[in-house]
């Protein structure tokens, strides 16, 4: 999965009502997949240039739709978030685009990447 290890657990305790700390899964996020540079690469090459530029900046964070994020990823992706996750395939773009640009954000709260 890669790109999303990460947000397996976000994603459980968003379902489960609980407080998430948006740094902490995005540091765990950000190490599985190369770093914050191959995160952001990854989305960039999935035509998410200019949502990832708002994430990262230090002004309004643009949103991302469900669909976009269902692009981005391959079905087996998708599919193998829905299993981690225990939750109905049909959910995961949704909670990803909820919670994926506030973790970006909370990586980078500079409005710069990290050296």
């Amino acid at each position: 999965m890669g790109l999303f290890d990460g947000l397996g657990s976000v994603l459980t305790d968003v379902l489960q009502g609980k407080d998430v700390n948006l740094g902490a899964v995005a540091t765990q996020m950000f190490e599985n997949a190369g770093g914050l540079d191959g995160v952001l690469s990854q989305l960039h090459s999935a035509g998410l240039s200019e949502q990832v530029a708002s994430w990262v900046g230090t002004g309004e964070n643009l949103p991302v739709s469900a669909e976009q994020i269902q692009q981005a990823l391959s079905s087996t992706q998708l599919q193998n978030l829905a299993k981690t996750f225990g939750v109905d395939l049909s959910e995961v773009p949704t909670l990803l685009a909820q919670y994926l640009p506030k973790a970006v954000d909370a990586a980078t709260p500079n409005g710069m990447l990290p050296s």
